[in-house]
């Protein structure tokens, strides 16, 4: 579903003082930091903006020392280059190092917001670089409080700022190796989504997951290796077996303080929202996420929507005639779960192209449907005359979806195309990290006119305007019932309206507001508050 932006991702290693042996081939301590370009390219999926890293060495002036830019990973770090890329690691060879891939849920689009952020301080315990994942939904709140003083001033328009600024502040407060402390003061402030990474001069790191367990967080460990990342597949291809790779529970953080690593909470306990959509398009296929694979969360998606296909009813679908094409690529273990409960083929029928650019700079419908044209090239050769079911994994604005079916119709000769969508109709903004920040911009919310599922008379008005034989969505419950958690487990916001903290409610009334009352810019719902 290319019209949709991940949020960020975040990867951390520390080769930890101990004579334990590294099964993971690292080299001397100080190449620890050559791992995370590595880390950061499996993440790739959660953010193609930016990239940076920031190292520690005790060894250097520069104890803390930070290298980003636009572009997505192999970019940054000049992996196609052999001597470029050894000049960087050699410069930021460190045994700590912090990395972020970003796509721009908040601030602008330059290398100013790109992260990590480093703040210098004449004392190593108030000089620290971190990663932030996520987005603070009561950063208006935060940053009024913080400009309230005429003493302080933002460069940035950045929940990541703000989040500098409070760990600056709590550090002015607190002693030299009071992680926990500090964060547990900072975190009390925050509203949302995150999870974060923090390295200081000193060499003390500190990885925390937010108290709902919104963003994942996995960690591993092995002989003197520690590495975290937002999914399990960058610990599992750096060479971590399956049962060293643990997600980091909501509300605790590890700290490595003097070389001594320990997991504690930071928060009370208060229920858990982890993100379904991780699970339905954002996590990579190959990941588990808080103990459940992301695969077969997608193949259980398909086995959904092949009952509710025998359920519904409405096409022959065994005529010998229908053919099931999954969008590229989140839709692929959704549609052949489906093809194979219904006993019909599952086709490639939509070929995308890999190398067509990157995706941040799509901010209007034109450039998505452009970008639609330029990314997918349907095979005539295996839609033609077909009556074809097309699995999606979402539609947020529709304008993909709407192109996508005019060339299956024009150019791949289709003869029927039924979409079925393997998400609820998506009918609220999200404020915790995924860039779809107003009602209006929401294809679904139009139609559905406060239903609380679409009824066959709005699904076939759907249809008529996005231009395809037939649609359908998979019910609410569902997604619970696929992912494997209870429904008062995830943060269904954006498909039920009901969201998991207080900033975020009172943003969705902003938002709702803003609608009726026909806001047509393309400010985010928090910029208006």
């Amino acid at each position: 579903m290319s019209e949709l932006h991940h949020e960020c991702g975040i990867v951390a290693v520390y080769y930890l003082p101990t004579n334990e042996r590294c099964r993971i081939p690292v080299g001397e301590p100080d190449e620890a930091a050559r791992l995370v370009p590595r880390m950061l390219q499996d993440i790739q999926n959660r953010g193609q903006l930016s990239a940076g890293m920031s190292s520690f060495n005790p060894h250097r002036d520069k104890l803390i020392d930070t290298h980003k830019d636009l572009g997505v990973v192999s970019e940054v770090f000049r992996m196609s280059h052999k001597g470029k890329n050894e000049s960087l690691m050699r410069e930021y060879a460190g045994r700590a190092a912090i990395g972020h891939v970003r796509y721009a849920t908040c601030g602008k689009d330059d290398c100013g917001y790109a992260q990590p952020f480093e703040r210098n301080h004449l004392q190593k315990h108030k000089w620290f670089a971190f990663g932030f994942n996520g987005q603070l939904a009561n950063y208006p709140e935060l940053k009024a409080d913080l400009l309230a003083d005429e003493q302080f001033h933002l460069v940035r328009d950045s929940d990541t700022e703000v989040i500098m600024h409070e760990i600056s502040r709590q550090l002015s407060r607190s002693q030299p190796h009071e992680l926990l402390e500090m964060w547990r003061a900072v975190a009390a402030k925050l509203d949302g989504s995150y999870c974060l990474s923090y390295l200081n001069a000193n060499g003390d790191m500190l990885i925390a997951r937010d108290p709902l367990g919104i963003r994942p967080m996995c960690y591993a460990q092995s002989g003197p290796l520690f590495a975290a990342a937002s999914e399990s597949v960058a610990l599992l291809n750096l060479g971590f077996d399956r049962a060293e790779i643990l997600s980091l529970e909501p509300g605790y953080a590890i700290t490595i303080i003097d070389g001594r690593l320990e997991v504690q909470p930071f928060a009370d306990r208060c229920g858990r929202a982890h993100c379904f959509f991780e699970w339905i398009y954002f996590a990579n296929v190959a990941s588990t996420l808080d103990g459940i694979s992301v695969y077969q969360a997608r193949t259980r998606l398909g086995m959904e929507l092949a009952r509710l296909e025998e359920m519904e009813g409405g096409i022959d679908v065994r005529d010998g005639n229908t053919i099931i094409v999954p969008v590229p690529d989140t839709s692929k273990a959704a549609a052949d779960s489906m093809a194979y409960e219904l006993g019909i083929p599952s086709r490639e029928g939509l070929i995308r192209n890999r190398y067509s650019g990157r995706t941040f700079i799509e901010q209007n419908a034109e450039q998505r449907r452009q970008r639609a044209i330029s990314k997918y090239t349907p095979l005539r050769e295996v839609l033609e005359g077909k009556r074809v079911i097309l699995v999606e994994d979402s539609i947020v604005r529709s304008t993909t979806m709407k192109t996508l079916l005019h060339r299956i119709y024009d150019e791949g000769g289709a003869a029927e195309v039924h979409v079925r969508v393997a998400c609820p109709p998506i009918v609220a903004p999200c404020f915790y990290g995924i860039d779809m920040s107003t009602v209006g911009e929401l294809f679904a919310p139009k139609y559905l006119q406060g239903s609380a599922e679409p009824t066959r008379e709005i699904l076939e008005t759907m249809a008529r305007d996005l231009g395809c034989d037939s649609l359908r969505y998979l019910p609410v419950a569902s997604i619970a019932k696929a992912i494997g958690f209870a429904a008062d487990q995830l943060c269904q916001a954006c498909i039920n309206g009901r969201y998991p903290t207080p900033a975020g409610q009172r943003l969705y009334q902003v938002a709702l507001t803003n609608a009726a009352n026909g806001d047509s810019t393309n400010a985010r719902t928090y910029e208006s508050v």
